[in-house]
């Protein structure tokens, strides 16, 4: 395997005539020690089945080949999507889909979920991991639709994405970095931040610094939430109004089904006070209150969709698809 430093990768993308893109998010990796640390954090093993997404020129890729029982590698442009097909072509175990993760930001691309799909059945015992340098611009749908998807949620995503959206994932009430995804990703996994990493690493540099993140979802954690459709259409709701108190976002909702005293009574119920703001509640709360609002009134239709007394801003679609969009603020 070739050491992917800036050097090398000049001389090889010039002697291609290719340039790392910008609008696909094109930073690559030149400092091999931060390839080792993520295949250690990633604790790959002969059962374990990769994704990974923006594979670049493949040397990730190669590493974790080594290990792992085979390797899902998803590139958007073709030049890198071959650079990466050329750096594994002796390993059999490796698959390159010159394809869009994404169908949209709601959505994994279907070809890729049934390559994961294959991959997986080859033998029941194994798992699948996301391990990625995931471009900036796709890395917050990536980790949502996959944590969040009922079928196939990696049992550890290791990435390496903005420090700021590591901040945002390990947010605690109160904090200008807490959002709704801070919510739905807590509330159904542990999120630890490996290491920063300065733009130096990268080539191009990016503006930014950067994190390794390892997320572990867990089966307990999920358990507790009957309806995650639900739970993420209440957080996402109740985050759009992130600075106005509950009573009134609650009411909002569900215009003319119930009054300002019946909003109270139920959250009292639950140990919460009407004057409490989204961005104040734990992720606790925001489970009680979920099952609560399942419990009296079962789904969000179109008609609850009333804005509050000063400012509608509408509410949610009915009962939604989760949706990759959880950051408003």
């Amino acid at each position: 395997m070739n050491r992917q430093t800036q050097s090398y990768l000049r001389s090889l993308f010039a002697r291609r005539g290719i340039a790392p893109k910008h609008r696909f998010g094109q930073n690559f990796l030149i400092d091999l020690n931060i390839h080792e640390l993520i295949v250690r954090a990633a604790e790959l093993g002969p059962t374990d089945v990769v994704l990974e997404i923006g594979p670049g020129a493949g040397a990730l890729t190669a590493l974790m080949a080594e290990t792992a029982s085979a390797v899902i590698a998803v590139e958007i442009d073709p030049a890198m999507a071959q650079l990466t097909q050329d750096a594994v072509i002796e390993r059999m175990n490796v698959r390159v889909l010159n394809e869009d993760a994404l169908a949209s930001k709601h959505t994994m691309n279907p070809k890729v979920l049934d390559n994961v799909r294959a991959g997986l059945a080859v033998a029941p015992d194994r798992t699948l991991k996301l391990v990625a340098n995931l471009p900036y611009n796709v890395a917050t749908p990536i980790i949502s639709n996959l944590l969040i998807s009922p079928e196939l949620c990696p049992v550890m995503m290791v990435v390496t994405i903005q420090l700021e959206l590591a901040e945002r994932l390990k947010a605690r009430p109160q904090t200008d970095a807490y959002s709704g995804l801070s919510v739905i990703v807590q509330a159904l996994a542990d999120v630890e931040i490996v290491r920063t990493l300065s733009p130096k690493v990268f080539w191009p540099k990016p503006k930014v610094e950067s994190a390794v993140v390892k997320i572990t979802p867990s089966p307990e954690k999920r358990a507790r939430i009957a309806d995650l459709a639900w739970f993420y259409a209440v957080v996402r709701r109740i985050f759009l109004h992130r600075r106005k108190n509950l009573r009134r976002v609650l009411y909002s909702a569900w215009r003319g089904k119930w009054t300002k005293p019946e909003v109270d009574a139920m959250l009292e119920s639950i140990g919460l006070t009407g004057l409490v703001r989204a961005e104040a509640m734990n992720v606790e709360e925001f489970l009680s209150l979920a099952d609560a609002l399942k419990a009296r009134f079962g789904s969000m239709s179109e008609e609850d969709e009333g804005g509050d007394d000063e400012n509608d801003e509408g509410g949610p679609p009915d009962a939604p698809e989760p949706d990759a969009d959880l950051d408003e603020s």
